[in-house]
């Protein structure tokens, strides 16, 4: 097992690899291509093999959550395991369609129940509320008392949130969270004010879209990314990085985060993210000339 580079996820103290996993690519049909069971177990060993500690999954992830249960529950000392909650238990993955959320205690106490029995464990480390709710939606559904009573049981370890602006201001205001999951990567930078103030209040950092979704590339010259990545001419900073390479290393440079997830069906794309991860960050003046860059092309810090 590889020594990867470290950090303490904030005030729960667990000690995470910088490179997660992200098991939404486990999911499945209808929601994303097929994967077979034989590529399932594959990759999910791979991920431990390579020293990665921090698994990410969802109820709404399709099998996702079954497949971890069944491929690796048996090596659960060696992995960090979250999850997330306020997904409506029993509700069929539609294509094209964002599955519902229902933020009651009943439904959440189900659903980290429902996770439990899947992946074969008793105890989630990082339960996550999906899709941002607003603190009045926590508030008055009973949805914070249901994850503090699992805590209380055991069941849960750390509450944690998967939060975007504009609710993560009174999410951190809340100071009930252990652990932020929040979009970022250089592409697209309008957390990044809000994930300092999330960590500089004592919170572990998990970071998703840390990879730009593939990054821009051949064949992907359109959207948002591209138009940015076309704008800010980063090409003569590169010296030999792949466009996903050097957008890799720019999430592993922000000194705020603590693991990025990265999902990936392919044992040779996770080996190549887990070569990323080893050259380790961006040189500080590089670092700096890309968020130059980047911020003149629309990828910067959202005020907050």
């Amino acid at each position: 097992m590889d020594n990867l580079p470290k950090r303490t996820l904030g005030r729960t103290g667990l000690q995470v690899t910088m490179l997660g996993y992200g098991a939404m690519e486990l999911r499945g049909a209808p929601r994303a291509r097929d994967t077979t069971e034989a590529q399932a177990e594959t990759i999910l060993n791979a991920v431990l093999d390579a020293g990665i500690n921090y698994i990410d999954t969802s109820i709404d992830y399709g099998v996702s959550e079954e497949r971890i249960g069944r491929y690796i529950s048996h090596r659960r000392s060696e992995y960090y395991l979250a999850s997330k909650c306020g997904c409506l238990v029993g509700a069929p993955a539609v294509r094209g369609q964002r599955s519902p959320h229902v933020f009651t205690r009943d439904n959440i106490l189900a659903g980290v129940e429902q996770s439990l029995e899947r992946m074969k464990t008793d105890y989630l480390d990082v339960v996550q509320f999906h899709i941002s709710p607003s603190q009045q939606t926590l508030e008055e559904n009973g949805a914070l008392e249901a994850v503090q009573e699992l805590k209380a049981a055991g069941k849960v370890r750390h509450i944690g949130m998967s939060g975007t602006l504009p609710n993560l201001k009174d999410h951190i205001a809340m100071e009930v969270f252990d652990v932020f999951q929040i979009p970022y990567s250089a592409m697209e930078r309008e957390h990044e004010a809000i994930i300092s103030t999330a960590s500089g209040a004592g919170a572990g950092i998990v970071i998703r879209g840390g990879a730009a979704k593939g990054a821009p590339s051949e064949g992907k010259q359109a959207g948002l990314q591209w138009e940015r990545w076309q704008r800010a001419k980063l090409e003569d900073l590169l010296g030999g990085m792949t466009p996903m390479e050097f957008i890799l290393r720019f999430t592993f440079s922000n000194p705020d985060l603590d693991t990025t997830i990265v999902g990936t069906a392919n044992p040779e794309h996770l080996k190549a993210n887990v070569e990323v991860l080893r050259q380790g960050p961006l040189p500080a003046d590089l670092y700096n000339e890309a968020k130059r860059r980047l911020a003149a092309a629309g990828s910067a810090p959202q005020q907050t």
